[in-house]
């Protein structure tokens, strides 16, 4: 490998001359460095793994493959259909961040399944978004017997069931909280999601509920996780049992993901690494120094319309190699990465997460034009 390079060549061309005394220390580790390497064949697999061991996802050339032509003789839901199944009293804005970002990349629906305290709220923040308030919690029921509450329980799933078969995926998470009602809710939602074969992106409060029950999506292939550094942590803690390795960052990502059954996995940070147990991306294209809170609900929701679209070239013979959710995962990646750039650009240290959303649509404009 070396050799074929011109690497050990080099070297010796270059001790062929009469070096100076300010260089020679230099020449003589570059020989060092190479007698190490030729000393042992399995030094030199180990190099070429580790410089093959990243591998750059084509972020906006998978956009380009995955996003739809705005094709007249398409109807209304063919382009997406959204759900959002989060938001209680406490917190409202994630729910809408992610359901308006799936809407503002180009799904046609979006739908919010929140408690009923969170629903008005989430209403006024856009008529675009259809929101049912089915969920509940805790507080709600504290008078009840249990079996009062068995039947509340099976009133939001029944509610939640009806509409299932029409979406094309689900966004579990933002903006749930912890309460243990609602959790043990969402935990059947997520079993009843699975039974019809509908994939499923879980991000923030969602996370804690898998983590603590990872058979919740273990061996599902159409799961997505998105965690952020401290989910991410828990997650390797609780699978793995140990702690996270930044300098076996990759390994660690794809011996997570398998032990989970092959399910998909987006860590978000600096570069954002994913992996389904096989493969590991990495993107790193574009990005914003502002870190406000929020952007990791535009990507789930990103990646829950990339991951719809993907899933609809399945039947094209040219289509990527990769599976639909590692392919939505780099282009909501890309995606979220380039409009935060460009949101930073405009508003510098005041960008809100507001601002990013309201640049997904030229975002994607400029990757793909819509004519």
């Amino acid at each position: 490998m070396l050799v074929k390079h011109g690497v050990i060549s080099a070297l010796t061309r270059s001790t062929s001359h009469s070096p100076s005394s300010s260089s020679s220390t230099v020449l003589r580790r570059q020989q060092f460095l190479v007698r190490t390497l030729c000393a042992s064949k399995t030094h030199l697999p180990k190099l070429i793994r580790a410089m093959s061991s990243t591998s750059e996802a084509d972020a906006e050339s998978v956009l380009r493959t995955v996003t739809p032509s705005l094709d007249p003789k398409r109807h209304k839901g063919q382009a997406g259909k959204i759900a959002v199944i989060g938001g209680c009293r406490e917190y409202t804005g994630a729910p809408y961040f992610a359901a308006i970002s799936a809407l503002k990349i180009g799904a046609d629906l979006s739908h919010v399944f929140c408690t009923k305290d969170a629903a008005p709220v989430i209403k006024s923040y856009s008529p675009e978004l259809i929101v049912h308030p089915v969920l509940e919690e805790s507080y709600t029921i504290s008078q009840f017997s249990e079996d009062e509450k068995r039947k509340v329980q099976d009133k939001v799933i029944g509610e939640v069931d009806k509409w299932m078969e029409r979406f094309d995926c689900l966004v579990i998470g933002p903006g749930l909280g912890r309460d243990p009602f609602l959790l043990e809710c969402v935990s059947k939602i997520m079993l009843l999601a699975k039974k019809s074969n509908v994939p499923f992106v879980v991000d923030g409060d969602g996370l804690f509920l898998v983590t603590n029950s990872i058979d919740l999506v273990k061996s599902y292939p159409l799961a997505v996780l998105t965690p952020n550094v401290n989910e991410y942590k828990r997650l390797v803690q609780k699978v793995l049992n140990c702690e996270v390795d930044e300098e076996k960052a990759e390994d660690q990502l794809r011996s997570l993901a398998k032990q989970i059954g092959g399910v998909t996995i987006l860590r978000k940070g600096k570069s954002d690494l994913i992996s389904d147990g096989e493969i590991v991306k990495s993107v790193s294209i574009y990005g914003s120094p502002r870190r406000c809170g929020g952007q990791g609900d535009i990507l789930s929701g990103g990646v829950a319309v990339f991951l719809s679209w993907a899933q609809q070239l399945k039947s094209d013979p040219e289509s990527p190699s990769e599976s639909p959710a590692i392919l939505g995962c780099m282009a909501a990646s890309g995606l979220l990465r380039k409009a935060a750039s460009l949101a930073f650009t405009k508003h510098k240290r005041s960008t809100l997460t507001s601002d990013i959303i309201e640049c997904l649509g030229k975002s994607l404009e400029d990757i793909c034009p819509a004519s």
